[in-house]
């Protein structure tokens, strides 16, 4: 949504599965909400600047069903299943600009970066092509787990790089205005109440692992 000199991203997540549950699901939206808004990014779009403001949140669709799901037509929406046990043993959206997917409950734990990496998939952002960073300093939200970084952003400081230890530590990666410019909202088309869709709809139903 496009509003004076602002543009207001407005996601709504509805958490199911045995492992969501009303605080965590408040807590994911934060934390996705937290992370995306700390570099404070602008947009300049026709010569004027807008403030990038995202406004996240999260409920506990406990008695969700699918045809909610695949009926839906509202853009803000996204579903995303929770539970204790991923195949694979990770966190995934069902593809870049989509609005459903699978949580790994422990992946979300402790101000995780996962769920704040995880929408910038849906809003459709793909992982950088170039993984050794080394020497340019924080790794953005983006880059994924076994990432080449400078030593302070390893899972151990003083492990050399690829050898255990020595890839980025995902807890250590932010949102950069870079991951903000990716976004190129400055292509999006507004229409005349100033609102225009960023993502699209998978509308995919998860069943539990």
């Amino acid at each position: 949504m496009q509003n004076e000199h602002q543009i207001i991203i407005c996601s709504v997540f509805y958490f199911y599965g045995d492992a969501a549950n009303e605080e965590l699901s408040v807590q994911i939206a934060k934390d996705i909400s937290d992370y995306w808004n700390e570099p404070e990014a602008s947009v300049i779009i026709k010569r004027i600047t807008y403030r990038v403001l995202f406004e996240i949140k999260g409920v506990y669709a406990k008695t969700l069903i699918p045809e909610t799901i695949f009926e839906n037509t509202d853009p803000k929406n996204n579903y995303f299943r929770i539970e204790e046990f991923s195949t694979g043993n990770i966190s995934f959206v069902d593809g870049i600009g989509s609005n459903t997917g699978y949580f790994k409950l422990d992946n979300l734990l402790n101000n995780s970066t996962t769920a704040a990496h995880e929408y910038g998939h849906t809003i459709g952002l793909k992982h950088p092509e170039i993984l050794d960073i080394l020497g340019k300093g924080v790794p953005g939200i983006m880059h994924p787990r076994g990432t080449i970084t400078d030593a302070v952003y390893q899972y151990d400081p003083n492990a050399i790089p690829l050898q255990p230890g020595g890839t980025m530590n995902p807890f250590k990666r932010k949102v950069l205005q870079s991951d903000i410019d990716n976004l190129r909202l400055h292509k999006l088309d507004f229409n005349k109440n100033g609102f225009a869709m960023l993502g699209g709809f998978s509308s995919i139903w998860h069943e539990k692992h």
